[in-house]
């Protein structure tokens, strides 16, 4: 199966990445049929010289069945050669940076989730418990003046 992908390439820290097409059987940075263009990360995003693209090139692999990676989707989306992908779900998003880990190793965030909810009523109880006490007096006077 032919894939557009990114080759990365630069020294320690700094890469730069070729835009190829290749087998995807072969290496990341290994053999690849076609050069179509080139993508560095680290400059700007206004700037011209951060994504090179052969449109013409691009455009034939995509008909000789050629499937872009996600991150390739992205940029050619981004220059209108082709429309722009969906964006995914990613539910790792969602849960805080140092929880994660701990989901990765085996332990389950559950108890986590389950512990929000319960300081959740307890907020919500301390409100709830001050307008009752303001609503008896509130409510005696009343009844006095009805009598």
């Amino acid at each position: 199966m032919l894939r557009m992908r990114l080759s990365m390439g630069g020294t320690k820290k700094r890469p730069v990445y070729k835009i190829v097409v290749a087998d995807s059987r072969f290496p990341r940075d290994g053999r690849f049929i076609e050069k179509l263009g080139f993508y560095n990360p680290l400059l700007p995003k206004d700037k011209k010289e951060r994504i090179g693209l052969d449109s013409e090139r691009i455009k034939y692999w995509l008909g000789q069945g050629a499937q872009p990676t996600t991150r390739v989707a992205r940029l050619l989306g981004e220059n209108d050669i082709m429309p722009m992908p969906e964006k995914g779900n990613n539910p790792q998003k969602a849960i805080p940076k140092k929880d994660r880990k701990k989901a990765d190793e085996g332990g389950e965030v559950k108890p986590k989730e389950e512990a929000k909810p319960a300081e959740a009523p307890k907020e919500e109880a301390k409100p709830t418990e001050a307008p009752k006490e303001e609503a008896k007096p509130a409510e005696a006077p009343k009844e006095e003046e009805k009598k």
